[in-house]
């Protein structure tokens, strides 16, 4: 096939009308084209996508652009960096030979520049603390996170009802798990008998469980207040660009539970906050989910069906989520098959089974007769990658072999001085990493015990005092008697009946004279 076929088919298939984001130059023939450009219209961002490529291939540094990209268009991102090296986008790039060639082949400038961000934390990471409470997701949400059966479910629905209607705020761990303990025995269990129903020791002990599991993986920071409002995840500078929040999670990679149940809260909230936006105009925020590969590799099952609904529904909330993993296959079909935009950077085939993955991954791809893709995918250079978007009327453009464009920031992470720097200056960080324990079902509990206590201990020591003066009584009248006549008499009767006892029994003619003597 020819040059100018390709660049035309090429031309024709990534011209838009509206705003698009240059993703980078298209390559035919390993020939840079030069006066093209792969883009992506801003319209369809909200179609999710994937990033996909082997380790050390280019693909935080695609993400890092797209960052960038966005931020400049005025659309916010959330970066979910489980490696922890992307926190540099905060600062300006320095020049380098290699980014200036590159950038000329592909016809697009290139100046170094620093972008608003956000440094967030679920864990013990710099940054502004996101936490949820309890009570904010709900009885199915909860059980959802902490993997419960049908029974169990409905033991933690006693719970939230219970509390909603006592009026007892559920906002961490530790009210939970004081609740439970308290209707599944003693006075609280015949309290919730007739209302609401029994838990069971069973139920009880498996979510006692559970709940330890959770808060050992870091629950207990994640759970709380004050609660992380989503809104604040739609800022934006003096200058019109979106904030770019970085969410640290390098010291959570062992940990799958706390981020799913981060993942679940997270996606939940943004749904049901954000207003309806169609399918037209810009999308508000993109998150990116690097190393999703974790995720899906430990994700429960209530996770993967809460993330299928979210994929096809939040995109009308003008959301768009970009799962970026090694290899296409890690994202369950279901889901990729949700995804628009596919930046697919180099695989490399070791083994008989990569060269299998390998075929399957260009089979997700549209099919052209520019390219033979398996064989592509296996010699795509460092920052380059086989790209498919939607177009403005959401039909997939031709897949294009695309140098990638180089990041503007600094493509390293920030110095300990500097990320302290970061959330020093941040309006939001003062707000949300104070930490509240106001009053909750914790101590509204431990209130009531206590108040139920105090008669108890009133009634055992007047109770006390009352047998005290019955005991002293009693040993007077004792006194009393013991010099009395008839003490005297009763004594030696009593005496003589022992004697008789234990000296033998008496004869059968004795016994029945006494009998008779009896009537």
């Amino acid at each position: 096939m020819s040059a100018e076929k390709f660049k035309e088919q090429i031309q024709s298939a990534f011209s838009f009308t509206g705003k698009s984001i240059v993703l980078g130059g298209p390559v035919y023939d390993k020939k840079n084209i030069t006066g093209i450009h792969v883009k992506l219209p801003l319209s369809t961002v909200n179609r999710h996508g994937l990033i996909a490529g082997a380790t050390g291939t280019g693909k935080t540094k695609t993400i890092q652009r797209f960052a960038e990209a966005l931020s400049e268009q005025g659309v916010n991102v959330l970066l979910m960096d489980i490696k922890g090296d992307i926190s540099g986008i905060a600062k300006a790039g320095s020049d380098n030979p290699k980014i200036k060639e590159r950038m000329d082949l592909i016809g697009v400038p290139w100046t170094p520049s620093e972008y608003p961000v956000e440094l967030m934390t679920i864990s013990n990471e710099k940054g502004v603390r996101l936490r949820a409470t309890v009570s904010e997701f709900g009885p199915v949400l909860f059980s959802k996170v902490l993997e419960l059966n049908e029974n169990q479910e409905g033991a933690v629905a006693i719970v939230f009802k219970y509390c909603d209607d006592k009026k007892m705020p559920l906002l961490d761990i530790k009210d939970v798990r004081a609740v439970l303990q308290h209707l599944s025995g003693g006075e609280g269990k015949k309290e919730i008998e007739k209302n609401y129903g029994t838990i069971s020791p069973a139920s009880s002990g498996v979510i006692m469980r559970k709940l330890l599991e959770l808060e050992q993986q870091g629950g207990d920071k994640f759970f709380g207040e004050k609660s992380f409002e989503v809104e604040d995840l739609l800022q934006k500078n003096n200058q019109g660009k979106a904030f770019i929040n970085v969410l640290r999670l390098a010291d959570i990679q062992d940990r799958p539970k706390l981020f799913s149940t981060f993942m679940l809260c997270l996606l939940a909230e943004i749904y049901s906050k954000f207003p309806e936006a169609g399918d037209k105009g810009e999308p508000k925020l993109v998150i990116f989910i690097d190393e999703a590969h974790l995720i899906f590799k430990e994700a429960s099952k209530a996770l993967m069906q809460q993330l299928e609904t979210i994929i096809k529904l939040i995109r009308s909330k003008g959301v768009g989520i970009y799962f970026c993993t090694q290899a296409p296959t890690d994202i369950p079909d279901i889901i990729l098959s949700q995804l628009g935009t596919k930046i697919q950077h180099a695989l490399r085939a070791f083994t008989a089974k990569d060269r299998k993955d390998i075929k399957l991954v260009a089979e997700n791809f549209p099919s052209t007769e520019f390219y033979k893709t398996d064989q592509l995918i296996t010699e795509l250079g460092i920052g380059e990658a086989l790209v498919t978007v939607l177009s403005e009327k959401g039909i997939p453009t031709p897949l294009v072999h695309t140098m990638m464009c180089a990041p503007q920031s600094r493509m390293d992470v920030l110095t300990p001085a500097e990320q302290d720097k970061q959330v020093a200056y941040s309006a939001i960080a003062r707000v949300y990493n104070e930490e509240v324990d106001r009053e909750s079902a914790y101590e509204l509990l431990n209130k009531k015990i206590q108040a139920d206590e105090e008669p108890v201990e009133e009634k055992k020591a007047s109770k006390k005092i009352v047998e005290e003066e019955q005991a002293s009584s009693i040993g007077e009248t004792i006194k009393n008697i013991a010099g009395s006549s008839v003490a005297k008499t009763i004594f030696k009767e009593v005496t003589r009946g022992l004697l008789g006892v234990l000296i033998g029994k008496p004869s059968r003619s004795s016994r029945s004279g006494r009998r008779n003597s009896l009537f």
